[in-house]
């Protein structure tokens, strides 16, 4: 290994190996370096850095951007993004603080670092940054933060969410309107703190939105990351945990309903890193018209720290019309073999001719009963998030993609939300 800069994910690691495990040259760049080198294949091995120039231009060869539709997502790599405060509605409860923070602020950078361009383009444009707190308190704390204010030009977001210690509740951010952002969302969950973030994407049809979720898991700390992506053009909302304390659990669900033309992209990682850790991922995923294109990558890490994991993921994607095409790719490394289990899945497919036929045959409509068991895939995921009221407004915005093809989320009749500048 070279002494010198970390290497970058499309740059080679070994100065003379040509081959590496009996694998030969791929598309995931780096085989065209004079010395024939392996790229970085190890996912915790990733370059990392908040500057946006120290990351190569973007060919789509790289691993992580080959599926993505460079062209429109061109803006939010090139840097000098708008990255000033931004207005949005917050509804909070007694226990928990929504306040802007310098761009110095010390949490920033306490869950992670960007690992691509477009999330170092973000971290070098803050110029302000969105402190959410959760306290420790008796209740189960609430927050919703929407925002529908971004325009059209280029801009940046910065978002710390922080859970004290021994601290409940949930944090939805509820987007929506039209917007070309890149965003890093920071979640610190510590010690003995039960936390659920959920992110919305509700966006208008030209809506570009790329977001990088880096979370952090104390001892015997609980987090649920909830990634719900419904409209837009292109979404690519990549969460990554990090589980670097004894006993850390995470639980990470996403529901995604994919319209003709539209781009929904998810990767998920999870790096079990201490003993005794548990990790869950169940992604699911609808995809109707022509031109529906959904990514999901889930990279799941079993460290040498990681004695007594127990760990799954799996993605499920329904394909409801033709034209469309789902890419789902699950990858599990293990570095020690004490663990208590680990896996992973995988499936793409149509309806189930049985469903429709025992639906039909007692009565139901085909158009009802294929409305039945599109509903029935995917509020099994929704239903994970524990809270009501969102729940309902999420099955509803469901029945609108599959009556009009397009998300339609009504407002909650008690939404007495205040304006926070």
């Amino acid at each position: 290994m070279s002494s010198t800069t970390p290497p970058h994910i499309d740059q080679p690691i070994e100065p003379a190996a040509t081959t590496q495990h009996g694998a030969g040259a791929h598309s995931d760049g780096g085989w065209d370096a004079p010395d024939k080198t392996i790229p970085v294949q190890t996912r915790s091995e990733r370059f990392q850095s908040g500057d946006v120039e120290a990351f190569p231009t973007v060919t789509g060869r790289e691993v992580n951007w080959k599926f993505a539709p460079l062209a429109k997502l061109q803006p939010l790599l090139d840097g000098g993004l708008d990255g000033s405060a931004y207005p949005f509605l917050a509804r909070q409860s007694d226990g928990a603080d929504v306040e802007w923070g310098r761009s110095d602020d010390p949490r920033v950078g306490t869950a992670g670092l960007p690992e691509d361009r477009a999330a170092a383009a973000a971290w070098s444009a803050r110029d302000a940054v969105l402190a959410v707190t959760v306290k420790a308190t008796e209740a189960h704390e609430f927050i919703t933060i929407t925002r529908s204010d971004f325009g059209t030009q280029p801009r940046a977001a910065h978002t710390v969410i922080t859970a004290e210690p021994h601290a409940q509740g949930i944090v939805v951010l509820d987007n929506r309107g039209t917007a070309l952002l890149s965003e890093n969302v920071e979640i610190v969950v510590q010690d003995g703190a039960r936390l659920t973030v959920v992110s919305l994407q509700d966006w208008d049809d030209d809506a570009v939105h790329v977001s990088t979720h880096f979370a952090e898991v104390g001892r015997d700390a609980f987090l649920k990351h909830v990634v719900v992506s419904l409209g837009g053009d292109v979404i690519r909302v990549n969460p990554s945990t990090h589980l670097g304390a004894q006993g850390a659990d995470t639980e990470m669900y996403g529901v995604y309903f994919a319209d003709a033309g539209q781009y929904i992209e998810q990767q998920v990682y999870v790096n079990h890193d201490a003993p005794n850790t548990r990790g869950r991922v169940n992604y699911k995923g609808a995809l109707q018209g022509q031109g529906a294109h959904t990514v999901w990558i889930g990279d799941v890490l079993i460290g040498r720290a990681g004695d007594g994991t127990d760990s799954y993921e799996q993605n499920r994607n329904l394909v409801l019309t033709d034209g469309t095409r789902a890419d789902s790719i699950p990858n599990l490394e293990i570095e020690t073999g004490n663990i208590e289990g680990a896996g992973h899945a995988s499936a793409t497919g149509r309806f189930d001719d049985e469903q429709l036929f025992y639906l039909q045959s007692r009565g139901i409509s085909e158009e009802e009963a294929r409305r039945l068991v599109v509903l029935g895939f995917l509020v099994e995921v929704i239903q994970k998030i524990g809270a009501p009221e969102l729940e309902e407004r999420l099955i509803a915005a469901v029945e609108q993609e599959l009556a009009e093809g397009r998300s339609v989320i009504a407002e909650p009749a008690d939404a007495a939300a205040e304006a926070t500048a």
